[in-house]
């Protein structure tokens, strides 16, 4: 077994200092993880996105049992560097930070020596090969055993703390454990709640269970729509994990989908409490209201109208929390379209909800949440090629059905506000039925 290289590093796209995108998945993937492997070494990278940041157990293990380590310091992200100061303090070696070029890195981090790596205008790596050189160059001599901690170059006489060899052959093993887990997961996702439900049943004590696997489980569950399972696994999920924004979010959106709307919703008001305006949170929040609403209009309640109105409002407000997520923005847009009458500021709110999703598509990998987007836009313009484009392109995105169902349920709302007033556009029937045969 090749020793460990721990990656500690941004996950997904996230804007630097100017607002352009970056794609650290992309500089993973393409750049440190093969020059890791080049220089004799396994990656293995930090679960912070899916676990909300959250400092925990195994990330402690990771700083401290990987005999190596790339930091890579770029947008001079908190947890990150907050990674790399526990690093330096107790590994006086093997740790090589990495930069993307740019704006000059933060005073306190500036006379560490660190690699820099270019980026194209849709922060994509380029020159990787003269990078991924330079990188295994660094790592190899990180093999040598120069103290390369500002901590352990600063104290004379410092030693670093001894780590019994058995922990270390423990942990790699608890490594590579997780991987199959993980790997498991992606195969019983595809075979149903069954196989899902099975491995969790042999897991055994979730406490024990690193932090990135139960949440890899928990959306296992998402994806095969066991809303009951998800409630149950977040219960007895360890309280830090439990109390993540990411995990009380999906917990909202679990209940709701189990027909616990008033649960969902305290919920979702408790992250806002806690953390302020998220696009996310509204979004979901909104969805509460939706579901209200759809559900007073069909027993003609005279409270309809004005859960119409909440759940607009949410949506509205998700947008307004981050213009660059486009998912609040369009479901506040086709609210407004169905509504009686159609409120007018959906006009203006339209073509910044469009750019909004174009810019993500032009800079990104667009998603299929993306493309659905695009096609409601299209469907509530009336544009039959752009509708049919988008809908290819999300397909294209292989959807869980519970997505698809979400696009379909918005679809035939705007087709049926539609028909009460006259207006038939049967190319969009047409794409209902073809996307109600892939839910």
């Amino acid at each position: 077994m090749n020793a460990l290289c721990f990656v500690l590093m941004p996950f997904g796209k996230k804007p630097d200092f100017s607002g352009a995108p970056i794609d650290f998945d992309a500089v993973y993937e393409k750049l440190i993880a093969p020059a890791i492997r080049e220089a004799g070494l396994d990656p293995i990278r930090a679960d912070e996105e899916v676990v909300g940041g959250i400092i925990h157990k195994p990330m402690f293990e990771r700083l401290i049992l990987c005999q190596y380590a790339v930091a890579d310091l770029t947008t001079a992200n908190a947890n990150v560097f907050y990674e790399l100061g526990v690093r330096h303090a107790l590994r006086p070696y093997s740790t090589v930070p990495v930069f993307a070029e740019g704006p000059r890195l933060p005073f306190d981090v500036a006379p560490i020596r660190a690699m820099p790596y270019r980026l194209s205008k849709r922060g994509q790596p380029v020159n990787v090969d003269d990078s991924k050189a330079a990188l295994v160059k660094l790592l190899l001599a990180a093999r040598q055993e120069a103290t390369d901690s500002p901590v352990f170059q600063l104290v004379d006489g410092l030693r670093p703390a001894a780590v019994d060899h058995t922990k270390t052959d423990i942990f790699q093993q608890q490594v590579a454990y997780s991987e199959q887990l993980k790997q498991q997961l992606a195969a019983a996702r595809r075979q149903g709640i069954e196989a899902v439900r099975s491995i969790e049943k042999g897991l055994g004590n979730l406490a024990d269970i690193e932090a990135g696997v139960l949440i890899d489980l928990y959306l296992s569950y998402r994806a095969v729509k066991g809303w009951q399972e998800m409630i149950a696994l977040a219960a007895n999920m360890p309280a830090p994990l439990r109390q993540t924004v990411m995990v009380q979010e999906q917990l909202a959106l679990a209940l709701n989908r189990a027909g616990q709307g008033d649960q969902a919703e305290e919920t979702l008001r408790a992250v806002l409490q806690r953390n302020g305006p998220s696009s996310e949170t509204y979004g979901l929040l909104g969805r509460v209201y939706k579901d209200r609403w759809e559900a007073a209009a069909n027993a003609n309640l005279p409270s309809a109208p004005a859960l119409l109105s909440k759940a607009i409002d949410a949506y509205r407000q998700g947008f307004e929390a981050d213009w660059r997520d486009a998912y609040p923005g369009i479901n506040a847009v086709t609210l407004m379209e169905i509504k009686e009458p159609p409120a007018p500021e959906r006009e203006k709110l339209k073509p910044l909800v469009r750019y909004a999703v174009e810019r993500k598509i032009a800079t990104g990998e667009p998603d299929y949440w993306d493309w659905a987007t695009l096609l409601e836009i299209a469907v509530l313009e009336i544009d039959e090629a752009g509708a049919r484009d988008a809908f290819s392109n999300a397909l294209a995105c292989s959807p869980q059905s519970w997505e698809t169902e979400t696009t379909l349920r918005n679809l035939r709302l705007i087709g049926q506000a539609r028909t009460k007033r006259g207006t038939l556009v049967p190319w969009a029937a047409e794409i209902e039925k073809a996307l109600a045969s892939t839910s």
